[in-house]
């Protein structure tokens, strides 16, 4: 089912609407923000020399810092009588990034989310579980309103007091779930605890999670927990949060909502725009927004984009699953290693757990990594030869795909402190 007739239009019309709405993009944070102004003053542009979407080019990147530095609402362009919503992230390293709505901008965002939920196969038919936190996240927000647009039942249940949100599941008849893969993953594990089969006495048949990355792994073993079919979507708080873009039932890619949003993806180093098909920074328009219009907002995300029409019908470019992000990648040993690279291999080896801990640490002034992972079965803790056939397995395995022999730890299951919202997989304790 497609919800929307923009997502099937022509590309020569989605490139015609993103140019317009660019346009008047450009035109108001020139003249409603005046840190934008002088930014485009240094650079020599104005708003008319606008003419293409190539032209894009000329703008000055956004990132996370460009926020903070003119915390709170320094880069809104409306007043605060226009606000009626507002979002911020935790600002645990300094000042969070808050992000405002106006009325259009929330009816905006409930389209996006509609979309993205019909995609995935959401019908009002549907009781969605929301296990999101309810707060200035925008997850939980956002996926709620656009779920009621589409007609299907909302069960608020935010994070936390997991055995519940199993007990609501299993009365209520959930049929959706919504939240984070890696809680998803704890929830299928507190189901098991509680004598429950999350395959036979939940009725979950579609997942739709976000929030963090995850790996194609990682979806095996929830559709494997739960017997759903499970979708990602993508979004940042920045960009108006949830909505950007997400999975169709062909699993080929996550659709961008383009008469929202114009997508490039840059080299990060040389910040040269980068042709269809190529790997590198994603970076994010927002072409709608009225509270904050954010101009080439660099996510720092790793992806690519396909322009080519889908199986499913619709002709919107999609983007890849995020592969890593520029500042998560780990140098050991001069190679390259990211997170989500170390996550592929363990969900692909038997015998060991869903939860494990990066820890990077420096040795004699050198760089090293070490993994402490579970095992699913604790009696291999106990015989000498099967608990290093299995080390020597994920060692294997590891080096196989990192070209790295990192420490591997095999602790007993749920050894691993569990988290209610975002997996924390790395510690750094090196030396800043």
């Amino acid at each position: 089912m497609i919800w929307s007739l923009n997502e099937t239009l022509p590309r020569e019309d989605i490139e015609e609407i993103q140019l317009k709405n660019l346009k008047k993009t450009v035109r108001r944070v020139y003249k409603k923000i005046p840190y934008y102004r002088e930014q485009f003053k240094k650079l020599g542009i104005k708003p008319k020399d606008i003419q293409t979407l190539e032209d894009i080019q000329l703008l000055p990147f956004t990132t996370k810092d460009d926020l903070r530095k003119n915390y709170p609402f320094g880069l809104f362009a409306v007043e605060p009588r226009e606000i009626v919503r507002y979002h911020a992230s935790s600002g645990t390293t300094g000042n969070p990034t808050v992000v405002g709505y106006t009325r259009r901008d929330l009816e905006d965002w409930k389209e996006c989310i509609a979309r993205l939920v019909t995609m995935a196969g959401v019908t009002n038919r549907d009781t969605a579980h929301i296990s999101f936190g309810y707060g200035l996240f925008t997850g939980a927000f956002g996926l709620h309103q656009g779920l009621e647009k589409v007609g299907a039942g909302v069960v608020p249940m935010s994070s936390g007091n997991t055995r519940k949100q199993i007990k609501l599941m299993k009365d209520f008849g959930a049929t959706v779930l919504i939240g984070t893969p890696s809680y998803a993953l704890r929830l299928a594990e507190t189901a098991i605890e509680m004598g429950l089969d999350p395959r036979k006495d939940l009725s979950l048949r579609v997942g739709c999670f976000g929030g963090e990355g995850s790996t194609e792994a990682m979806r095996n073993k929830l559709n494997e927990q739960f017997g759903m079919f499970a979708t990602e979507n993508y979004g940042l708080s920045e960009c108006g949060g949830p909505g950007i873009s997400g999975e169709c039932i062909a699993l080929n890619g996550q659709h961008i909502n383009e008469d929202y949003f114009l997508c490039e993806v840059i080299d990060p180093d040389t910040k040269k725009v980068l042709g269809p098909g190529e790997y590198g920074e994603l970076v994010i328009t927002p072409l709608r927004k009225q509270a904050l219009p954010v101009i080439r907002y660099r996510t720092k995300d790793i992806a690519c984009i396909d322009y080519e029409p889908c199986e499913c019908g619709r002709t919107t470019a999609r983007m890849s699953k995020v592969q890593g992000r520029t500042d998560d990648m780990l140098i050991i040993s001069g190679v390259n290693v990211f997170p989500s690279q170390i996550e592929e291999v363990l969900y692909n080896t038997e015998g060991i757990g869903t939860n494990y801990l990066i820890t990077i640490y420096n040795d004699n002034y050198i760089d090293k990594i070490s993994i402490d992972v579970e095992v699913t079965d604790d009696s291999v803790l106990e015989s000498i030869d099967a608990l290093e056939e299995l080390h020597k397995k994920v060692q294997d395995n590891m080096y196989t795909m990192l070209g790295i022999h990192p420490k591997i730890n095999l602790v007993e299951p749920k050894a691993i402190k569990r988290t209610e919202g975002k997996a924390q997989r790395v510690i750094d304790k090196r030396e800043k």
